[in-house]
């Protein structure tokens, strides 16, 4: 067996009263551990190859703390907490970045996105939705939809209130990580899983899926969907609607370069470059036509926006009388035009 692995983790979770797995949690997610590490590791789980969650004991929790005590101090102090458990354990090894198969393994990539160790659309992401259990989150942790009812009569005979806050397949991010140097004031509105840069501000109307994000810094007022991934220094207006989608092998990301200004109520089908600024209350297709017009707003050539995908300094607005949506630059059209042909 070869000691590479892609991914280690050692969480604790919550399981339903049929043993299946509901949630997570890796306080600390590796990213490509050493070998000395995972060669420590294995013979004590019985690991032999491939992408496993392996459900472990406190007893176990504590031999591999022993095993790692010597060659990683933060794993060795996580593994001892763990190991005064009184939750299901799991330790979840990923030979390679492929389809998922568990729960846990789901978990565990939704973690290492948001832990900033790895990127949206970096991960392969194939297979999540069936595998994430759709579930009561409440004030008690992950409950099971089949054992909420008979959950909340125990609650109330105890003259306590489980209080259900979202019913969904995705946590907020902020009951697993919480990343460094980020402001989010509603945090029920970022979900285990977004990318979350250093000085990104989300505001209370923002919004942040799993795989998507902000590299950061830049304020986010709208909604940033899986698959967009938000560049430096741009401002994403209220209301704004940037448009990713994600089908597994054939992901479509939408990638937002720095210092771009999307206005409120706008929205995106198309990556866009550095410095582009959209129009508030203007949604671009990749399919849209746009008139390209030069520094005298003379028209140049008509294109759809596909062709304008990537393009820096670029201004998209709506003719208030023909309704006509127009592409200004702060180069001229015509060199813009030079650089579509080069390009086709």
């Amino acid at each position: 067996m070869s000691a590479t692995l892609f991914s280690l983790a050692f969480g604790v979770g919550t399981q339903n009263r049929q043993g299946d797995w509901l949630e997570v949690f890796y306080a600390q997610p590796l990213l490509k551990p050493a070998g000395e590490l995972v060669a420590a590791v294995a013979p004590l789980l019985g690991y032999a190859g491939g992408n496993q969650a392996i459900t472990i004991t406190t007893s176990q929790a504590a031999q591999l703390a022993d095993a790692l005590k010597p060659l990683d101090a933060t794993q060795y102090a996580l593994l001892t907490r763990l190991a005064e458990s009184q939750r299901p354990l799991v330790a979840t090894l990923l030979a390679e970045d492929a389809p998922l198969s568990s729960t846990p393994e789901a978990y565990l990539k939704l973690h290492l996105l948001s832990h900033r160790l790895a990127k949206p659309h970096g991960l392969n992401l194939t297979g999540i939705f069936p595998l994430l259990p759709n579930v009561a989150w409440t004030n008690q942790g992950a409950v099971d939809l089949s054992e909420l009812a008979e959950r909340q009569l125990e609650a109330r005979l105890k003259g306590d209130l489980l209080e259900v806050f979202s019913v969904d397949k995705f946590p907020k991010m902020t009951d697993y990580v919480v990343p460094a140097g980020v402001r989010i004031a509603d945090t029920a509105r970022v979900r285990l899983g977004a990318y979350v840069g250093e000085g990104t501000t989300v505001m209370h109307e923002g919004f942040i899926n799993f795989n998507a994000g902000t590299q950061g810094p830049g304020m986010i007022e709208g909604r940033v969907s899986a698959g967009v991934f938000v560049g430096k220094g741009s401002d994403l207006g209220g209301g704004c609607s940037t448009m990713g989608t994600l089908s597994g092998g054939g992901n479509i990301v939408i990638s937002v370069g720095e210092g771009c200004l999307i206005g409120a109520n706008a929205g995106i089908g198309i990556p866009l470059g550095d410095r582009n600024t959209v129009e508030s209350g203007l949604y671009i297709t990749a399919g849209t036509k746009v008139s390209l017009l030069d520094e005298n707003d003379q028209l140049v050539k008509v294109v759809k926006a596909r062709e304008l995908a990537g393009q820096g300094d670029l201004l998209f607005r709506r003719n208030s009388q023909t309704g006509a949506v127009e592409c200004k630059t702060h180069k001229s059209a015509i060199e813009l035009n030079e650089a579509l042909h080069a390009h086709n």
